[in-house]
């Protein structure tokens, strides 16, 4: 089961990383593991594992760090530094590398980068978990918060322990093994891959399913499903739950927008509620189903970069880094779902989308992590992310940290109720916007000889 957001822990949003390179870096790892630049234990010569995973930490904040952060660095090292020789004063050489753990996040936290922040051992296995699609004991639903617990089923991910069960979009949980519900006890059941019994309601009838966690992948790719649009028209409806799943998502996209066209469809709507973030290139991919071509500058201490993306091929600096089988592009009205959840990459998806002026993006202000990407470390047993870059157009137009609406709808209580009750207000108003929406007069590829 995804943790949804509300159960995460009181810190910056937590976007997944845009640029998915190597988590770990060899060379560099070889260079930290050794350093012995900060006061205290390890400049003694005696390095606890609390103290390297502390100087690995602060190494790349001070080297590799590109974000727009102003806070002296340096300074920050020294102030955490202490934090932690007051830490491990009772066993200076051989503090257990978790006691590091509170500081380091301290401190990403005083960095004052919403992008940047330290993963704990337990967020780091599931973030590779979601990067390379690899598997994890789940229960494949995303719940949203009613009555003081998660307990509306938000999503069943295909094929999942929940989507054999017959758990829908919608349904309420209301007990579980007899008891009332509480989602402490549900996450248990999963971390010990206990057989429970489920009682739900959907739109007032009851309803009783039996799960078991079980070991299955966390890829969960792009699908595509249908609703009536105006008169007997069809409107395709394109959820993208994620940017990650280990490759294959924008792949998956340019295939179902053909499967779309084949079926006549009047309108598209690309759902990126609660889609937290992932590939970059699985981004830009993506949305070339839908924009001609797009072109953005990559700044950093370093000097600039240039990316076009056009066709489902992605060119950075002169090298082609990745493209799609078979690409297609909707010319039809298309019109874009967000919420508050909607971070990272789907906030470049949504922007590129508006810059085009392709078509309305619905729903609420996004996350605001979506002006700059980041990257990876494997520290310890945890990780560290960190900007590294900070986008713009080719005009200068930087990038925006977090995305405004064409049409600004609250995603609240009142529309979680209504979704229990079988109406989702904000796909129906995309539904409605696709009348109003732009239309792609003419493929500029097919055109070509």
């Amino acid at each position: 089961m995804s943790a949804p957001a509300s159960q995460m822990p009181p810190r910056p949003v937590r976007p997944a990383s845009l640029l998915l390179r190597a988590a770990r870096a060899p060379g560099l790892a070889a260079l930290l593991l050794g350093a012995s630049l900060l006061p205290g234990a390890a400049a003694q010569g005696v390095v606890s594992p609390a103290q390297a995973v502390f100087n690995r930490v602060n190494l790349l904040i001070q080297t590799e760090y590109g974000g727009l952060s102003t806070v002296d660095r340096e300074a920050l090292t020294r102030e955490y530094q202490a934090r932690l020789d007051a830490v491990c004063a009772p066993s200076p050489t051989t503090c257990d590398e978790a006691k590091a753990y509170p500081v380091l996040e301290a401190e990403l936290t005083a960095l004052g980068d919403d992008h940047s922040f330290f993963q704990t051992p337990e967020d780091y296995q599931e973030f590779v978990a979601s990067v390379t699609g690899g598997n994890r004991l789940q229960f494949g639903v995303k719940l949203a918060r009613l009555d003081g617990q998660n307990r509306v089923v938000t999503e069943v991910v295909p094929g999942s322990v929940a989507a054999e069960a017959g758990l829908r979009r919608g349904d309420v949980l209301l007990t579980l093994n007899g008891q009332p519900y509480v989602y402490e006890d549900l996450r248990r059941a999963r971390e010990e891959g206990r057989t429970i019994t489920l009682g739900a309601e959907r739109q007032g009838q009851p309803l009783t399913v039996t799960v078991t966690a079980r070991e299955s992948s966390t890829r969960d790719l792009p699908r595509l499903s249908f609703v009536p649009g105006a008169g007997s028209s069809e409107v395709a409806v394109l959820r993208i739950p994620t940017f990650l799943s280990g490759g294959g998502v924008a792949q998956g996209v340019h295939d179902l927008v053909g499967q779309a066209q084949a079926r006549g469809a009047s309108g598209l709507i690309v759902d990126l509620r609660g889609n937290g973030g992932g590939s970059l290139s699985e981004c830009d991919s993506a949305v070339s189903a839908f924009v001609p071509s797009l072109t953005r500058v990559a700044r950093s201490p370093d000097g600039n970069a240039r990316t076009v993306v056009s066709r489902g091929t992605r060119v950075e600096g002169g090298q082609l880094l990745g493209s799609v089988r078979n690409p297609n592009l909707w010319a039809g009205p298309v019109a874009v779902l967000v919420d508050s959840g909607s971070a990272s990459c789907s906030e470049f998806f949504a922007f590129e989308m508006q810059y085009a002026r392709r078509g309305p993006v619905i729903g609420e202000e996004t996350a605001g992590v979506g002006n700059t990407a980041t990257r990876v470390w494997q520290a310890g047993e945890g990780a560290v992310q960190l900007t590294i870059l900070n986008y713009a157009k080719p005009d200068g137009t930087p990038y925006p940290q977090s995305i405004q609406p064409d049409e600004a709808r609250a995603q609240g209580e009142a529309e979680l109720r209504l979704l229990t009750q079988g109406t989702d207000a904000l796909l129906q108003a995309g539904v409605q916007a696709l009348q109003r929406a732009p239309t792609l007069s003419l493929d500029p590829f097919r055109s070509r000889p």
